[in-house]
Parts: C-alpha cells; structure tokens; sequence
C-alpha cells in the first residue's frame, strides 16, 4: 500500500525532484505539495491543508533560502524558517500526525570552520555567520524539543551545497551553466562573469540529496541530525572549467565587483559517516554527469529563448 507525503516547498527545485522519487518508489504512493498560495505563516490555514492532506510523512523543504535576502530582511526570514516551522509542529500536533517528519536545514549552520576540523561532523558546534543560517539554526532547535518533548517523531537533515538541472540562476553553478549555454546557443562571446572562483565547497547532486532524504525518513533516528553532502570538495573553478570542456568551449572567467566577495572560508566538505551507518545511504551520481544534465537543462531554455 502506497505512503502519503506531504511536502512543503515542494513546487520548488529539490520538491519537483522528490516527487519524482516519491511516486516512481512504490506504486499508490502519494505527493502531496501545497500550491504556492498556501503561505506556511498562516497556522490555520497550514493545518486545514496538513488534516486534509493526512499524511503518512512530512517533509519540511519550505524555506527563504537566498543568503543575500536574509540580510536585507533577517526578521521576514526568521518569520518564514522559524515561525514556518513552528507552525507546520503545531499542524502536526494539532492533527494528532503519527508519521515522520523531515526537517531540512543546512550545511551553512556550521559556519566558519577551521582547516584542521574538516570534515564537518554533525556534534561539531553551530557558529551562523548569516541571517538564514541563525533561522535554521534557530528551527532545527525547535524540532529536536518537539522530538523530546511532543511525541513527533522528526529527524534533521543538513545539506551541504546542491546542484543540478532546475535550480534557480541566484545559486551560483546553476547561473554559471545558464551562461555557458547562452555563449552555445546565441553566440554569446566566452566570458563568464563570476565571483570568488577559488573557494571549495561540498557539492553534491539534487537527485542524490532527495534519496538522501527518503532514505532519512525510512532509516533516520528520531531526534538525530544527519549531514547530507559527497563528503568532498571542489573549488568553483573546477566546475566552471568542466562546463567548458563540457560545452567544447574555451571560457575565460572575469571577476565581476558586484558578485566578488572573498570567501572567509576557502574550503569546506561535510563527514557522511553517520548517514551511511545509519540509512545506507551514499551519493552515486558523478559529478561532471550532474554538469551534464545542468548544461543540457540551460541549453534547452537558451534554445527556446532564442527562437521565440
């Protein structure tokens, strides 16, 4: 008999992988993303959809998300990352839910971390450097409580930075493979416009980061925070030179003052030991495949642009 998930944020970039996921798993399997009307802010109207959803697992995805929004709005982002996710708790106590709920926060909660502590362990201690990271922070405490103290049953994950077709052009691998693909498909002379190019991250493939996530909900312990990442790292440069051989093109890369900002941390990648002990899970897509599919996701659009 098929499962009933209930995904907030789930139109977005790792919500249309996931149901993907979700109903190719097992059949009767049932997606279920409230439309974008539906504002997590509203308690009431959260719970009428959760009690009408009735939902077998929860996925808390719903998130203001883009680091420079937070500075330029902290209290609208601790309102949608903290009072969101309080409010989707009380739903779910409210509707007496006796399922499991994924809370996702991030990778970026860790803050700045010294060489010598890489990789990133989960018991590392929670040093935000942003508004955003503060909300997750701040969200992921509220969850363990409710996990001690409420009787739901949640388990955190914290993804470090993904990648792949969909993803929105503020996030910087998906805005350097958009441009690439406008330098293929309208002759766009081969600049890229880029920030800090040195920096390192961990960086892993969305489809990855959703099996991730299922795998959380079946095997995750209730109350626990699991890194979710490729356990590696790659500099910004690198990606950008494997989109140009992707696309055959020599790409010259020009710092651009509005996106530079020298990154405080040069380089960082999480542990994924305790994911895999505990789910089995591990990260299978390569990637310059994920490179692939991204360039090929932009060059499809680029095309479509540019015959319009």
């Amino acid at each position: 008999m098929g499962k009933r998930y209930y995904v907030t944020g789930g139109s977005g970039f790792v919500g249309s992988v996931l149901e993907t996921l979700i109903t190719s798993e097992a059949p009767g399997n049932v997606f279920i993303a409230p439309g974008a009307e539906l504002d997590i802010r509203d308690a009431n109207a959260l719970e009428e959809s959760i009690a009408h959803a009735a939902p077998d697992y929860v996925v808390h995805l719903a998130a203001q998300s883009f680091v420079p929004d937070a500075f330029k709005d902290p209290r609208g982002t601790l309102d949608v990352n903290f009072y969101g996710t309080l409010n989707v708790l009380s739903a779910l106590r409210a509707t007496r839910f006796a399922g499991r709920m994924l809370f996702v926060g991030s990778g970026d909660m860790y803050g700045l971390v010294d060489e010598d502590e890489l990789p990133v362990v989960e018991s590392r201690a929670l040093k935000p450097r942003n508004p955003y990271a503060v909300s997750k922070v701040a969200a992921e405490a509220l969850c363990y409580q409710w996990a001690q103290t409420e009787n739901i049953d949640v388990v955190m994950a914290r993804p470090f930075n993904h990648i792949g077709p969909g993803q929105d052009t503020r996030f910087a691998i998906a805005d350097f493979a958009a441009q690439v693909a406008r330098m293929k498909t309208q002759a766009a002379p081969p600049v890229l416009s880029a920030g800090d190019v040195d920096a390192a991250r961990d960086f892993t493939d969305v489809r990855d980061i959703a099996r991730a996530y299922l795998a959380l909900l079946a095997s995750g312990r209730r109350g626990e925070t699991y890194n979710v990442c490729s356990g590696t790292s790659r500099t910004i440069r690198e990606l950008i030179e494997m989109l140009g051989e992707i696309a055959a093109l020599e790409v010259s890369i020009v710092k651009d003052p509005a996106r530079y900002r020298p990154a405080e941390q040069k380089r960082v990648f999480g542990d994924t030991a305790k994911i895999r002990a505990h789910t089995g899970w591990a990260p299978t897509i390569d990637i310059r495949r994920t490179l692939e599919d991204t360039l090929d996701y932009w060059l499809e659009k680029a095309g479509n642009q540019h015959t319009a």
